[in-house]
């Protein structure tokens, strides 16, 4: 019987798979994004030292405010301006994007834009 691998395990592969080509640094550190049913997550992450410098969700209040839904691509763009503009008030200008093995389209597609409209390089 042939059985389908699950998408998230898809998805757990290529991230695992991306993860080996990229890695955050004190000069550039990675932009790594997560999302689920309901939320999305960014945190900017200097991985030799294994710290989150700079993290955002629809979680916060801040970023909850005014929006009507927390898994639409409204809200997706909401947390690329926020991570966007914490990274610039933090002082980092450049960094790696890390997709977390999702398609580059959609929500991860206006975070990212959202985040290049804030003041980031990537």
């Amino acid at each position: 019987m042939i059985t389908k691998p699950s998408r998230a395990l898809i998805r757990q592969k290529k991230h695992r798979r991306m993860r080996g080509h990229i890695a955050g640094t004190a000069e550039r550190p990675r932009l790594a994004v997560f999302r689920s049913n309901k939320h999305m997550y960014a945190q900017i992450i200097d991985d030799v030292k294994g710290v989150t410098l700079v993290s955002a969700s629809t979680l916060q209040a801040d970023v909850k405010e005014g929006l009507e839904y927390t898994d639409n691509v409204e809200a997706a763009a909401k947390v690329g301006k926020v991570i966007g503009e914490k990274a610039v008030a933090a002082g980092i200008e450049a960094v790696v994007f890390d997709r977390g093995g999702f398609v580059y389209h959609g929500k991860i597609q206006a975070l990212a834009d959202a985040a290049r409209e804030a003041g980031l390089k990537f």
